[in-house]
């Protein structure tokens, strides 16, 4: 009866010890959760203070930012950019499509959670906020190291020894014509269908990026791996933001309008992938599209690089010509290219018509605006959406500058 007994007590002894081990194993695994969870607060706060640094630097040095340019951007690009490309449809889109469709879902199932899982809602809003801390992370990362550095470089004109002076009214009429010449002859080499407008046969990949490689002897920065260009599924929700192509800083992709006039699609591409390059100015990537499609040897390029320029010499000249310039200037234009320029405009139109779409037209088009114009001035663009008229002053110093 006695060993029973002490039988009994060692047993409670051991049951005791035990109980006493997984408790301290409950606390250790506790201690390792809490110093996990410090770990990844750490990280992610470091990420974003690092991102801070790098914006205050981009904003007071501009040779850090050139080097940066030079050196470092490269490399998402031919890495990052790289990965990207292999998926054959645009990477930056989807992401979107998760974050506006995604978000809001997560929202709904994390207030569900922490009204059904009572005793685990500190644990559930932890999961959740970091979630939604790493998806702020990866956008700041993105946006800064392959977007906001880049707007202060030094310009296009001052990396490739551009002089900049001032022009006169003479030289930018002459400009025009140039321009007008070049693309009345150039409309008669490209393929047309039975209402004589343009018709596109050239791919929108290979050639448009060996059109920018070709640049890279003569410009900086444009030398080295370029991203496969690709068209976005939801084109007609960009066409009522009014935009033709989009870069996608934190997919390193160029983007492009699949709706809108052919014509207008290869230097738009070019011009994507100018902001691929790290040139991120709207007047920059303006002119290096241009000047890729001048030089290719495909017509539909170098007719839509002319086609381009033509729209914003023509509106620069139209700013202070008088009535009979101006119509002696649109005169000058042929049939042919005033085809392509009314079936341009009548895609703009259809668009900004068109009923029974999930969005209104005009008011997608109002936010885009105010967005880029924000975005742009917040960068240090104070003209906002006037700089892609800049582009003229870059040709007028390529063109007439003296030491050309």
């Amino acid at each position: 009866m006695q060993k029973t007994v002490n039988a009994t007590a060692e047993e409670i002894d051991v049951n005791n010890e035990s109980k006493a081990n997984e408790n301290q194993s409950d606390k250790t695994d506790s201690k390792k959760k809490r110093r996990g969870i410090s770990k990844q607060l750490a990280a992610m706060l470091i990420t974003l203070g690092v991102m801070a640094a790098l914006n205050i630097i981009a904003w007071r040095s501009v040779s850090f930012c050139d080097f940066y340019a030079a050196h470092i951007y490269p490399i998402w690009t031919a890495t990052y950019g790289r990965l990207t490309s292999i998926f054959p449809f645009s990477f930056g889109e989807i992401l979107i499509m998760i974050a506006v469709f995604g978000i809001p879902a997560s929202l709904i199932a994390l207030i569900v959670l922490l009204i059904v899982k009572k005793g685990k809602r500190k644990k559930i809003a932890k999961i959740f906020g970091f979630v939604y801390g790493w998806i702020v992370a990866f956008v700041v990362v993105t946006e800064t190291l392959n977007c906001f550095i880049l707007y202060h470089c030094s310009t296009f004109a001052e990396l490739n020894g551009i002089a900049v002076t001032e022009h006169t009214d003479e030289e930018l009429e002459a400009l025009g014509a140039q321009i007008v010449d070049e693309i009345n002859a150039a409309a008669e080499e490209v393929h047309r269908d039975e209402n004589g407008r343009f018709i596109l046969t050239a791919d929108l990949d290979d050639t448009a990026r060996n059109a920018m490689a070709d640049l890279s002897s003569e410009f900086k920065n444009l030398d080295g791996y370029y991203v496969r260009p690709k068209s976005i599924y939801c084109s007609f929700f960009m066409s009522q933001m009014d935009l033709m192509g989009i870069y996608f800083p934190f997919s390193m992709e160029a983007n492009y309008n699949a709706d809108m006039f052919a014509a207008k699609q290869p230097a738009t591409i070019c011009h994507e992938l100018a902001h691929t390059k790290g040139y991120i100015q709207e007047d920059e990537a303006n002119f290096i599209a241009f000047i890729a499609c001048e030089r290719s040897d495909d017509p539909d390029y170098r007719y839509s690089g002319y086609l381009s320029a033509l729209t914003q010499v023509r509106n620069k000249i139209f700013e202070y010509a008088s009535y009979e310039e101006k119509v002696k200037f649109d005169s000058s234009i042929s049939e042919l290219v005033w085809n392509d320029m009314e079936a341009n405009s009548e895609f703009w139109e259809s668009v900004r018509e068109a009923e029974d779409t999930v969005f209104d037209s005009e008011a997608v088009s109002e936010v885009s605006d105010k967005a880029m114009e924000t975005s742009l001035k917040l960068n240090g663009v104070e003209d906002g959406k006037k700089s892609y008229g800049r582009m003229v002053d870059l040709m007028l110093n390529y063109y007439y500058s003296e030491d050309k």
